[in-house]
Formats: structure tokens, C-alpha cells, sequence
């Protein structure tokens, strides 16, 4: 069972930075497809960022195309998103999950197999 902690959230004003992490458990981190996922109040959840772990190809959604990066560290066995220039639609709880392997579908929830418990981000106008 992996398991996902992220950190980082807070409240900031539009046009601040913030750095979120994900610490997992488990040894075969570097092997783990990794994403974020975002669920603002009354909306699903939806897709932000996604890290390939075999390639370290990584794929983001249009909305933060730009303004976030998606990076990991397998000794530490975390990954990060880098957060700038932000807008109050950013405004939601992140989460981390690990995908379930092959084949890639990173902006797919259903791809994921562990979540963590989430992280507040509020960006104030």
C-alpha cells in the first residue's frame, strides 16, 4: 500500500508562488507514474500535472500550461509542483496520486491507484 502525503498549501494573493509536495511511501517510488490532480468547492476533480517515471515526460493541463512545473526527487521520494504566477481560479484542494502503470493515461483519474489526503490552496484577487 503507498502511501501519499502532500504539504505546501496555503492562502496567497494572485500572482504569488507556492511549492507543493508529495512524500510517498513505498521503495519502488521511482518506478511510480506520478500526477496532481485539483477539486475546487462544487467542481470535480480535474487534471493538472502529470510526471512519467520511466522518461520523466511530463504533461500539464491548458489552464496552468506555463505557470506550473511538475518535478520529482526519487531520492526523497517526493514530487513537487511548482506553482507561479497564480489566479484566484486556482483556488483548490491538490492532490497527489500514483498511476497503476501501462499504459500511460496521466489526466485520467481512473489511472491512478493511490491518492493522498490533499492540500489547500487559496489564492486571494
Amino acid at each position: 500500500q503507498v502511501q501519499l502525503v502532500e504539504s505546501g498549501g496555503g492562502l496567497v494573493q494572485a500572482g504569488d508562488s507556492l511549492k507543493l509536495s508529495c512524500a510517498a511511501s513505498g521503495r519502488l517510488f521511482s518506478t511510480y507514474d506520478m500526477g496532481w490532480f485539483r477539486q475546487a468547492p462544487g467542481k470535480e476533480r480535474g487534471f493538472v500535472a502529470a510526471i512519467r517515471a520511466s522518461s520523466g515526460d511530463t504533461t500539464y493541463a491548458d489552464s496552468v500550461k506555463g505557470r506550473f512545473a511538475i518535478s520529482r526527487d526519487n531520492t526523497k521520494i517526493t514530487v513537487y509542483l511548482q506553482m507561479n504566477s497564480l489566479k484566484p481560479e486556482d483556488t483548490a484542494v491538490y492532490y497527489c496520486a500514483v498511476g497503476r502503470g501501462d499504459p500511460w493515461r496521466p489526466s485520467v483519474s481512473s489511472f491512478y491507484a493511490h491518492w493522498g489526503q490533499g492540500t489547500q490552496v487559496t489564492v486571494s484577487s
